[in-house]
């Protein structure tokens, strides 16, 4: 079923016209703050009646279930925290997917590859797109001990944030 967008008017939104799609590089399979936090507005979200999509790595088996639609997205682990995953490509069949929920708002919340392919998406069908900051990642570098990349990184992170 190809749903047909809706282009937003100002002044003239109901909720019931906003169609979100989240991008997530953890939604559910570890349990932390970041992630029950976007469940929990992903479910305020739907309570409003506004129709959510949520594009996130998945795992066999889950810390909790997701709240909404769940697609999954392809991830690696991440070295050192392999219960922590990287996304790493919006595949032709997650784009036809998006493409077919035609949302009228992307939510991004990690800046990681598929945030940003999700943001460029955004910008390229003209299309809002908005972020949430969960974690400092620039920070982890330290964890690392390449505390030399953290200025590349925070760049990275500045144009990733300017461009929603």
């Amino acid at each position: 079923m190809t749903l047909t967008k809706k282009p937003l008017q100002p002044g003239a939104v109901q909720t019931s016209d906003l169609r979100v799609a989240l991008f997530s590089g953890n939604y559910n399979y570890v349990r932390d703050g970041a992630n029950q936090a976007l469940n929990r507005l992903v479910e305020y979200l739907l309570r409003q009646g506004v129709a959510v999509r949520v594009y996130s790595p998945t795992v066999k088996t889950p810390a909790f279930p997701p709240t909404g639609d769940l697609v999954d997205v392809p991830a690696i682990p991440i070295p050192g925290r392999s219960e922590y995953r990287v996304p790493v490509a919006v595949p032709a069949r997650v784009r036809r997917d998006l493409e077919q929920f035609a949302p009228n708002i992307v939510h991004v919340s990690s800046p990681d590859i598929v945030g940003h392919r999700a943001v460029t998406w955004a910008r390229r069908h003209k299309i809002a797109a908005v972020a949430s900051v969960h974690t400092r990642f620039d920070t982890y570098l330290a964890y690392y001990h390449l505390q030399s990349l953290e200025p590349l990184a925070r760049n990275i992170l500045r144009r990733f944030y300017h461009r929603c």
